[in-house]
């Protein structure tokens, strides 16, 4: 909501500044957050999940704000898609379990829309990413639960983001047939498994849901036990952790899709 805002006051909010007007004011101020990455990721908890917040907002707004080219054209910050490539690298160069579940939130919601704007440039940078997940999963002292997180990424990256294919290659899309048409948000799903997007009305009620749901950790201790309270056929599922070796060969099965996949 507050990446919205800050659009809608990009677009008609005046004032009068000698340093800039409302959007290069804001982005200033994200520069400001944005120089002190490497110290906040290997802060204390208190410092990381302040950074933490400031990448997803910064997440949120490179979705949101729009820039109105010269023939009228609307397009994203470009300065705010290398800035989350360089947040990403951080985040894994860091690999302590908050850092790699902050990584998992900004590819849910970011990864369909960075990965075509870097394949626009011709670039292979999802690819890099993808490969440091795998080399997390492989080597990085994280726990369990965090590894099962990133292959889930893995995965979802390989179903195309869990986006819906058009029916015919040459169809063109429009607001009427495409969902994504306007933003080319990728899909998320409620706890009852119906999908949806940014073009929803109650969009901002199924996403904070959402978030809450992958919250894994919020009564995290040292020993992975009170994660979460009774009911939740999740963690229900958790407890009854497959033994190490089945661990393994699951890990090592996702791995090798993913190769086959880049095949």
């Amino acid at each position: 909501m507050g990446a919205r805002l800050c659009n809608y006051l990009s677009h008609h909010l005046n004032i009068s500044s000698q340093t800039g007007n409302f959007r290069q004011l804001l982005l200033q101020r994200c520069q400001t957050e944005y120089e002190n990455r490497d110290e906040a990721a290997k802060g204390d908890e208190t410092a990381r999940k302040q950074f933490h917040a400031f990448v997803l907002f910064l997440a949120e707004l490179y979705l949101n704000l729009e820039i109105k080219g010269t023939k009228g054209q609307v397009t994203r910050a470009e300065i705010l898609q290398e800035g989350l490539w360089e947040l990403l690298n951080v985040l894994f160069s860091n690999p302590v379990d908050n850092n790699l579940m902050c990584a998992v939130k900004l590819l849910k919601l970011t990864g369909s829309v960075l990965e075509d704007a870097w394949k626009e440039k011709g670039k292979n940078d999802m690819e890099e990413i993808i490969q440091r997940i795998e080399n997390v999963v492989l080597d990085a002292n994280c726990s369990r639960d965090v590894k099962h997180m990133l292959l889930k990424v893995v995965e979802l990256r390989s179903s195309n983001w869990g986006r819906v294919h058009e029916t015919s290659p040459h169809a063109k899309a429009t607001p009427e047939n495409d969902p994504n048409y306007f933003m080319n948000e990728p899909t998320f799903y409620t706890s009852d498994g119906i999908p949806f997007t940014a073009a929803d009305p109650d969009y901002q009620e199924k996403y904070q849901e959402l978030l809450e749901r992958e919250d894994l950790f919020p009564d995290y201790e040292e020993n992975c036990v009170a994660l979460s309270g009774p009911g939740d056929q999740y963690f229900n599922d958790l407890d009854n952790k497959m033994d190490p070796e089945i661990e393994e060969a699951y890990e090592k099965f996702c791995l090798e899709t993913e190769h086959k996949r880049k095949q």
